[in-house]
């Protein structure tokens, strides 16, 4: 990455040449002890407040009550994960600042989804946002949506309970199996047992969790060198303060274009149309509250991001001033900040247990989130749609049964992780994969009235191929280039983020390639832009087969399904203008009152069969109003 226009890296500190051992205390064991415990406490806490009178609806989306500030917390822990938490200051420390201005993307990130995917979603009363695939296209489309995404969290899951396990384990001694077993079984009993309110509420206290532990660290860390006025001074000095790079290469890894622009899509597909995500705003009690959650989550992200871009500054400063031991220079970049903080912390005892719990407080947030979604959409998608006749008894029991599931599947997969060696690189870039096509088989249905089931599906399969022959082109070509050293230039080739939107260069070492040609230059395409690339491919792809296969031509068109981009649009120009281009039309017509058409699905089906009926027969709502609206929206 660039850096002010120089590649040159950060000179490196110096060496410790006595090897040292960090070793957890009774203390730190006892505070970590402590956050699993409550976080269990709080799960079983709202597991067992009304047992025997739980629903369905209040296990899967918390009964649909919940406040804007508890959510919006929820939201910010499910995607900072342990991950996130090494790996940003890991790569502030080695490239610089230029990451910070992942920061503007967050702006576009979150208004989009609250002014147009929260609305549409809410609207349409969805417990699954794969729901919306089928009242939009039809089932077909559905059940892809849902299995995409299951294998995608299925993979991701496991490789996020065991990289900062075994991590942990190299640094501290930390046993590996007994960190990986104690996260995964907590989480499983809450998650299964108290549904989507225990899982935010334990968000919320493990989000405190992560926040005290980075504070203690950039207090107790800037107190021994001199202060942050020091630090910043240390880290201009040796020009670790990045400039704006606006260099629009999209082949160079960080520049302002890649990361305020192409971080947009990356926060689209977490942020927009991301189950785990969807699941939070539909539990809100209202609309206004799930669009409020949303805008709180923008400054708790960048306090975040501020946050970890600190640390990365106080442990280079820190270590200008103090000898690094040879284990942290020969460490993995995801081991860096361990050792730091073992290094920083030693002597103050709880204070290195507290930034485990913060650790593993952003792991369990993640991995409950994906369980609970997980057991949603195979509940919801899977099952009911084929088993309409379940009581309520025997749904609860299958959702806690379903969560329990993948519980032990997310066990099983953190064990088949640790026998994947160079490959686990692969596992944890799918996540990146595949959230891309997903965002554009999304944004194919709401933006583009023209697009049919056809479209949908061939769209989506182009983008996972696309998808996969990208990352894993260059995760092959990174593998055979030889040896590995840390990339310190823009054309280096990186890996698609986990969740956290960390890049997979915090996990494992990157690979320089000096002149990169041919489909070497093709697959060291920014990982920035692989969420851009892949849903444009989709949206593109699908068009193209929708016009070729008659568009919705004789099919029926529910207008609440579509975001009407144009003519909101052309509703901010002088009324004057808007006569003049004819740009009033039936579509803008349409009354908002969300009951006017309860698609609130129930078994895979319209709840009132009898209103989804008016709706087929009634030609003055599909048959008059959809050409034009179609003729009008697809002109942009």
């Amino acid at each position: 990455m660039s850096i002010e226009g120089s590649a040159s890296p950060s000179p490196l500190p110096t060496m410790d040449t006595n090897v040292v051992t960090s070793t957890f205390s009774v203390v730190d064991y006892v505070v970590f002890i402590l956050l699993l415990l409550l976080s269990l406490a709080i799960g079983l806490y709202h597991a067992c407040r009304g047992w025997g009178r739980h629903t369905v609806g209040e296990l899967l989306l918390a009964d649909r009550k919940m406040g804007c500030l508890p959510v919006a917390l929820s939201l910010l822990a499910t995607f900072q994960s342990a991950v996130a938490i090494l790996g940003v200051p890991s790569e502030i420390y080695r490239f610089g600042t230029q990451y910070w201005f992942l920061g503007c993307s967050y702006f576009l990130g979150l208004l989009i989804p609250a002014h147009i995917f929260i609305p549409v979603f809410y609207r349409l009363h969805l417990t699954s946002a794969y729901e919306y695939l089928e009242l939009r296209f039809n089932k077909a489309v559905r059940i892809c949506g849902t299995v995409t995404f299951i294998f995608q969290m299925v993979i991701y899951m496991g490789v996020v309970l065991y990289a900062p396990s075994l991590a942990l384990n190299a640094v501290t001694g930390f046993d590996l199996w007994l960190s990986v077993l104690a996260l995964g079984i907590v989480c499983t009993v809450y998650t299964a047992l108290g549904g989507l309110k225990a899982v935010i509420w334990t968000d919320v206290f493990q989000t405190l969790v992560m926040f005290l532990g980075q504070l203690t660290v950039i207090i107790v860390g800037s107190a021994k060198v001199g202060g942050l006025g020091h630090v910043w001074s240390v880290a201009s000095q040796y020009d670790l303060i990045s400039g704006i790079e606006l260099d629009p290469d999209p082949f160079v890894r960080h520049t302002f274009w890649t990361l305020a622009f192409g971080g947009v899509f990356m926060m689209l597909s977490l942020y927009g149309v991301n189950q785990a995500q969807v699941q939070r705003y539909l539990s809100s009690r209202t609309e206004k509250a799930a669009v409020l959650s949303c805008y709180a989550v923008f400054p708790c992200q960048q306090i975040v991001l501020g946050m970890s871009c600190l640390i990365g500054l106080v442990m280079f400063a820190y270590y200008k001033e103090y000898d690094m031991s040879v284990q942290q220079a020969q460490a993995a970049p995801d081991q860096f900040v361990l050792y730091f903080v073992m290094d920083l912390l030693k002597g103050l005892p709880g204070l290195p247990g507290l930034f485990v719990a913060c650790l593993f407080s952003g792991s369990l947030s993640t991995i409950s989130s994906a369980f609970n979604s997980l057991a949603t959409v195979t509940m919801e998608d899977l099952i009911q749609p084929w088993f309409p006749e379940f009581s309520e008894a025997r749904a609860i029991l299958l959702s806690r049964s379903l969560a329990f599931g993948y519980g032990l599947l997310c066990l099983g997969m953190a064990f088949i992780s640790s026998q994947m060696g160079p490959v686990l690189q692969a596992a944890i870039s799918i996540f990146g994969m595949v959230g891309g096509p997903l965002l554009g088989l999304f944004c194919l249905g709401i933006f583009f009235p023209c697009a049919n089931p056809a479209g949908a599906i061939v769209g989506l399969l182009a983008g996972l191929i696309m998808a996969f022959w990208i990352g894993i082109g260059s995760i092959v070509t990174s593998m055979g280039s030889g040896v590995p050293h840390p990339s310190f230039n823009g054309s280096s080739v990186s890996l698609p983020s986990n969740l956290t939107s960390t890049t997979v260069t915090t996990l494992m070492p990157s690979i320089t390639f000096s002149k990169p040609i041919g489909l070497q230059r093709f697959y060291s395409l920014s990982y920035m832009w692989y969420s851009a690339h892949n849903s444009t491919t989709v949206i593109v792809v699908g068009l193209i087969v929708s016009l070729l296969t008659g568009g919705m031509r004789g099919r029926h068109l529910n207008p609440r399904t579509i975001y009407p981009v144009l003519p909101r649009l052309l509703a901010l120009l002088p009324l004057s203008c808007q006569k003049r281009l004819c740009c009033r039309s039936c579509s803008q017509d349409l009354p908002m009152d969300t009951n006017l058409f309860p698609e609130q699905m129930k078994n895979g089906v319209l709840k009132d069969s009898r209103i989804k009926e008016a709706m087929t027969e009634d030609g003055s709502v599909h048959q008059g109003c959809s050409p034009t609206f179609i003729v009008q929206e697809t002109s942009l």
